[in-house]
């Protein structure tokens, strides 16, 4: 049974502490929608989309209202559309109409986002999948709402090298089609290794084939509720430090338990996974790194900063999964730059490099995540910073992804902009050595000899 104080506690945790369920993603199915004539599939998936989402923004506000429970943010989910669409695209136009439509669909029914204008190529790569990822930059400039993904390895097929290569070209194309808003298109583009099917967070999210025809997914966050928690029992051993996470974990995640179980009987829905990251935002305390520092790091960055990271990814995990039966998507910690004023403040005193958070990744809950970087960067070396966080990923199993933005004419120590929840970010060295001739090479990087496990 709930008593009053735990109804008070989670009360003060709203108010004071930045606790807020971040997303309900609302995924749904486009292969019902497959059809050879693209103007026949554009009405489909317009279709589909503004029924089965007609109600999501409604819901979610219903909710926010009944329970005083703040929901960012409502969105959407699809079927990657390099599969949906493969029947009728024949041109990096044809996808990019698609791209127009989810657009449409997206304002029509009043969700911040819509994600799944996707590619899953770890392996291999058919006609399709290219056309959609030449098209990802003229779709991301034409679109306000659209976000995009494309999957170039996992543990089990190794790393498509040719994707890694592409990808740097398309995010370099993508920042110039958008310069003119600081290359804000790159902001809803990420590259993945071992992409979940069920992920709710943009932009990576995508409902994968082996989904419903419809299901409600549920991030929650509370960066700013756990660093209060530590700051009660700052000083004291690392089994009272992890239980604290631990504790604080498991309250957050029932919060999302909630949401997610009303807004799947309010829509008539199945209720999907609950991702319980710490997603910070630019607000005051709401902060990762703001937790790392209260650990006892003077920045993130620190020596001892990977340590910390990994002990709070793991206890974070274990809290939730007490919460919830159907813990899923990314769940852990993000370590987006922008989005986080303590990893901004720990670049601006030099603290935290690009080297730094690449080390980070291989124990967070996702990977480079919204970092400036200088404009004049070649499409190759945004590519060998792909290629270094795939291989992270697919050695450690585990997901991992790169959002770069590579801003058009501005150059290290600037700042840029991007408003909202996406923040500001300095912009950020990188290595000023070449790999083109690592990149150039083609092919495949093989699976890891530990994926053999059948």
């Amino acid at each position: 049974m709930i008593n009053i104080w735990e109804v008070n506690e989670t009360n003060n945790m709203i108010e004071h502490e930045n606790l807020d369920v971040r997303t309900i993603t609302l995924g749904i199915s486009l292969m019902d929608c497959i059809d050879s004539d693209l103007e026949r599939l554009n009405q489909k998936i317009y279709q589909k989309i503004t029924t089965v989402a007609e109600k999501l923004v409604e819901t979610g506000e219903e909710i926010e209202r009944n329970y005083c429970i703040p929901i960012v943010n409502k969105r959407i989910s699809v079927t990657p559309i390099a599969l949906a669409g493969q029947a009728a695209c024949h041109s990096p136009e044809d996808f990019a109409s698609i791209a127009r439509t989810l657009d449409r669909a997206a304002k029509q029914v009043g969700v911040n986002f819509i994600g799944g204008y996707s590619a899953l190529v770890s392996k291999s790569m058919t006609q399709g999948d290219r056309d959609l990822i030449d098209s990802i930059p003229m779709a991301l400039a034409e679109t306000e709402r659209v976000c995009s993904s494309v999957n170039v390895g996992s543990t089990k097929a190794g790393i498509n090298m040719d994707a890694v290569k592409r990808m740097g070209e398309i995010i370099k194309q993508t920042a110039e089609y958008t310069k003119e808003k600081d290359s804000l298109g790159c902001a809803k583009l990420v590259v993945f290794c071992n992409a979940p099917d069920d992920n709710p967070f943009m932009a990576g999210a995508f409902h994968g084939v082996t989904e419903a025809d419809a299901v409600i997914n549920v991030g929650v966050s509370g960066p700013g509720v756990v660093k209060t928690a530590l700051e009660r029992v700052r000083g004291q051993n690392f089994e009272v430090l992890c239980e604290t996470i631990k504790k604080t974990a498991f309250k957050i995640t029932r919060v999302g338990q909630l949401v997610a179980q009303e807004a799947s009987k309010r829509m008539g829905v199945p209720f999907g996974i609950i991702d319980l990251s710490l997603a910070p935002t630019p607000a005051i305390g709401d902060s990762v790194a703001g937790i790392l520092e209260e650990i006892g790091l003077e920045y993130a960055g620190a020596p001892g900063t990977t340590a910390a990271l990994a002990l709070l990814n793991d206890q974070v995990k274990k809290g939730g999964i007490m919460a919830s039966s159907y813990v899923g998507g990314l769940s852990g910690a993000f370590i987006p730059v922008s989005e986080d004023q303590g990893m901004i403040d720990a670049v601006e005193a030099g603290a935290l490099t690009l080297e730094k958070l690449e080390a980070m990744t291989c124990v967070c809950s996702v990977g480079l995540d919204m970092i400036a970087i200088p404009g004049d960067v070649t499409a190759a070396t945004v590519s060998g910073i792909i290629a270094d966080e795939m291989a992270i990923g697919m050695v450690n199993q585990k997901t991992t992804a790169v959002r770069l933005i590579p801003v058009v004419g501005k150059g290290v120590g600037e700042t840029v902009e991007f408003g909202g929840l996406l923040g500001y970010a300095p912009v950020m060295p990188v290595n000023p050595y070449k790999c083109e001739a690592f990149i150039s090479r083609g092919g495949r990087i093989p699976a890891p000899v530990h994926s053999f496990k059948n």
